[in-house]
């Protein structure tokens, strides 16, 4: 079971790549997250892509594959994209710019462990506790298997579900928090098309609510009628 998609690097017809000085005078890794208008909206960053890839496509089941398996290869291949894209921002997501893990609209969320007990982190600290989770249910055996013929545990579904709301949460806070240094980094058009694919992927296969990614609602519509 391993990564079934990647993504080309951007090219000079993708744009030209920002500068800080391009965005706005402010000194990076310090949020912003009261602004009235959200940048990632407008329209010079949201038809930003890296691949014209069929979305569509990448994310139906394939004829002949188990459904299972198409969800498992699709959550390692996710983790390890958004893991990496998360990493390149770390630097900026410290317990003093970012004291809650909060996403648009000032949401903020709450991380609940093994006893239940709802703990209320910064941003660094919830985001780790969410791929080292994520981490070790990837490498059980028992809930993700990799030998021919294994099978699926019950309730594999609900654990991917789990899975991809904390990806989910994990870009919104980046859209909310870290946009300004996205745009600095060059990294806008990748973030679109890994948000993308990643709601795409998941309206396909019923893996989020629509409670759970309202807050990035009106960036999805937005996406989507520059698809």
């Amino acid at each position: 079971m391993g990564g079934c998609h990647s993504y080309p690097s951007a090219t000079e017809a993708d744009g030209k790549t920002l500068q800080p000085s391009d965005i706005s005078n402010e000194k990076l890794g310090i949020n912003n997250n009261n602004q009235e208008v959200r940048p990632y909206l407008q329209q010079q960053y949201v038809c930003q892509r890296i691949t014209h890839t069929d979305m569509f496509a990448l994310t139906a089941l394939p004829p002949g594959v188990d459904k299972a398996e198409w969800l498992a290869s699709n959550t390692v291949a996710f983790f390890k994209h958004i893991n990496l894209f998360s990493s390149a921002l770390s630097e900026f997501c410290t317990p003093s710019t970012c004291p809650t893990a909060c996403g648009p609209g000032n949401t903020v969320y709450v991380w609940t462990d093994d006893h239940g007990r709802k703990l209320k982190c910064s941003a660094p600290l919830y985001f780790d506790y969410a791929m080292s989770y994520i981490q070790d249910l990837l490498t059980d055996e028992d809930v993700f298997p990799t030998k021919a013929g294994s099978v699926f545990p019950t309730g594999f579904f609900f654990l991917v579900q789990k899975v991809f709301l904390l990806l989910f949460r994990t870009l919104a806070h980046i859209y909310w928090s870290h946009y300004k240094e996205a745009l600095a980094l060059g990294l806008h058009a990748h973030l679109n098309t890994l948000f993308t694919h990643l709601t795409l992927f998941c309206r396909q296969h019923a893996l989020l609510d629509s409670e759970d990614i309202e807050p990035l609602q009106d960036l999805i519509t937005a996406l989507g009628q520059h698809g």
